[in-house]
């Protein structure tokens, strides 16, 4: 499907410079760039590929000035890079724009679902399910017993919902996602052996929750493990049972969260970050890739580095000690071999 550059610039808010009428099919990076595709620039490091770009029309910001004269048609918009985002969004929308149930699906006679729904090949939906209008669900997905899916919710191929899971609305889960497995929950006997304690709580998203590929949220032994509004979760995250984290929290790839953790709002976490159980993180920290968190963190609006986790400003200024280590040890050493000459 074809869009002119009007078309564009009146959905993004923005202006035209060059040809409104030329069309564009498909996107492209600045730097590869090739006739009827769109592109965009928001770092000033990709600058001088407007100047050179292939690219038949370039969104840019609208404060933007040129230094010389570009071939392509441009947009100017408020933020280039949220624009892009947004276009972006609704081109997913148009593509991802599947419906209807497959008759290789299977939907349980008293499962609910709205207008709308998409099942794909071998998705499976068992007794009691909610589902809500313009699901998606991708082959091979396998619902629980009981579970809830909100409204526009997508649900990619591979994903499987233990029983009694909630998802909110507009959130996307991500292929070989699991959400609702056991909690990691072994008592030790005096036999030395562990006897397992059942996990009978759930798990729950709320609206507009992002779980990246197989990513793991064990359900609650009691209660309910909850991912609140506007959590963005990365690809291979480990969330343990009965952890709580606040809205629009953003977790990267590899991150573990030991059970019965609370993390507040709009924090930021690096990747490979580990949390042990049992912990209180403030509203607005971020941890640095591969900090280790033994401790509680209270302070709100804290950056984190190191394992086990400091503050970061103490992170850096021990850091520059320890890059100086090697040459003050062969100071050591040479100012003993003085001393020892001394003594001899």
């Amino acid at each position: 499907m074809e869009f002119t550059a009007s078309q564009i610039a009146d959905l993004l808010g923005g202006t035209v410079e060059g040809n409104p009428e030329l069309t564009v099919s498909n996107v492209s990076k600045i730097e590869e760039g090739k006739p009827g595709t769109l592109s965009f620039l928001a770092n000033p490091k990709y600058t001088a590929y407007l100047y050179e770009t292939k690219a038949s029309i370039v969104i840019i910001n609208k404060d933007f000035k040129l230094e010389k004269a570009v071939a392509t048609t441009l947009i100017r918009v408020e933020d280039a890079y949220s624009a892009f985002a947004q276009l972006l969004d609704v081109y997913q929308q148009y593509k991802n724009n599947k419906t209807g149930i497959s008759s290789l699906a299977f939907i349980s006679n008293n499962s609910e679902y709205g207008e709308g729904l998409y099942a794909g090949e071998f998705a499976f939906v068992g007794e009691n399910v909610k589902i809500g209008a313009n699901v998606k669900l991708y082959p091979q997905v396998y619902i629980g017993d009981d579970c809830v899916i909100g409204d526009e919710s997508v649900i990619y191929p591979g994903v499987k919902l233990y029983p009694g899971t909630v998802v909110g609305k507009y959130c996307v889960i991500h292929a070989g996602a699991v959400l609702g497995s056991d909690g990691f929950g072994f008592a030790p006997q005096s036999d030395s052996h562990y006897k397992k304690v059942p996990q009978i709580g759930q798990v729950i998203l709320e609206d507009y929750v992002d779980i990246g590929a197989n990513t793991t949220i064990d359900r609650a032994t009691l209660g309910a493990t909850i991912i609140r509004k506007g959590v963005k979760l990365d690809n291979l995250i480990q969330v343990a049972h009965n952890v709580e984290i606040g809205e629009n929290t953003v977790i990267a790839a590899q991150t573990g969260i030991s059970g019965s953790t609370k993390i507040g709002r709009n924090c930021m976490f690096g990747g490979q970050v580990g949390l042990a159980g049992h912990l209180t993180i403030a509203d607005g920290v971020k941890l640095a890739a591969q900090s280790g968190v033994g401790t509680s963190i209270r302070t709100k609006d804290d950056v984190f580095m190191g394992s086990p986790a400091i503050p970061a400003s103490e992170y850096k200024k021990l850091y520059m000690h320890y890059r100086r280590l090697e040459r003050l040890s062969k100071k050591m050493e040479a100012l003993q071999q003085q001393l020892d000459e001394l003594k001899g």
